[in-house]
């Protein structure tokens, strides 16, 4: 289910995703990851770019793929495949390397508002790459799939797709109930430390 929300009143200038992407999110597939699958989900929906822009024509991996994908390359021990344990961005970042042969980029942040402190390179990678960002801290993970950013005022919203979303796949609930939508800053805690992953494009689709 793809979703794409608009915004009325721009702050500043709109940079989003380029191309379609699936919108994965908890209890997908039967399989009832409520409390540990977000950073799966999200990881899922970035896959899904890259297979709808042509990138790979391999399906989107189940989270039991995900977690043998980790221990094949020495991250987890055998145990993990199977689990129910929590995954975060350097995850996904070592899984995108791994099981698609994409590189990205990490940027560690030490607070929500750290995050906004990175909006600047937030926009640039949404211009100039266009694949959507997985961010993941306190626990939670989400996928950014846009910002609105004021270069003179400094003033940012985020278009963040929320995979904790339980609901059965329709477009009107997930955006009326906010499951998408242009999020403030105060969205990310400044309590929390947050890591992103930036996948970068290969130079040629299959």
């Amino acid at each position: 289910m793809p979703v794409y929300i608009s915004l009325d009143i721009p702050k500043g200038k709109l940079s989003v995703v380029r191309g379609s992407y699936d919108y994965h999110h908890y209890m997908q597939d039967g399989i009832d990851d409520c409390g540990w699958g977000c950073a799966y989900r999200s990881f899922q929906t970035i896959w899904s770019w890259f297979y709808l822009q042509g990138y790979t024509d391999k399906p989107v991996p189940t989270h039991r793929q995900i977690q043998e994908a980790l221990v094949d390359c020495g991250d987890k021990s055998a145990s993990f495949a199977g689990s129910r344990q929590w995954i975060g961005s350097l995850e996904l970042g070592y899984c995108l390397e791994n099981m698609l042969g994409v590189s990205y980029r990490i940027i560690a942040t030490n607070s929500g508002q750290e995050v906004t402190e990175n909006a600047r390179v937030i926009a640039l990678h949404f211009e100039c790459t266009g694949t959507p960002i997985m961010i993941g801290g306190g626990q939670l993970a989400h996928t950014i799939l846009g910002i609105d950013f004021n270069e003179n005022s400094g003033d940012c919203t985020y278009l963040v797709l929320d995979p904790h979303y339980t609901g059965g796949e329709d477009i009107s609930v997930v955006i009326s109930k906010g499951w998408c939508a242009w999020k403030p800053p105060s969205f990310w805690k400044s309590d929390c430390f947050y890591n992103l992953c930036l996948p970068c494009i290969p130079e040629t689709a299959i």
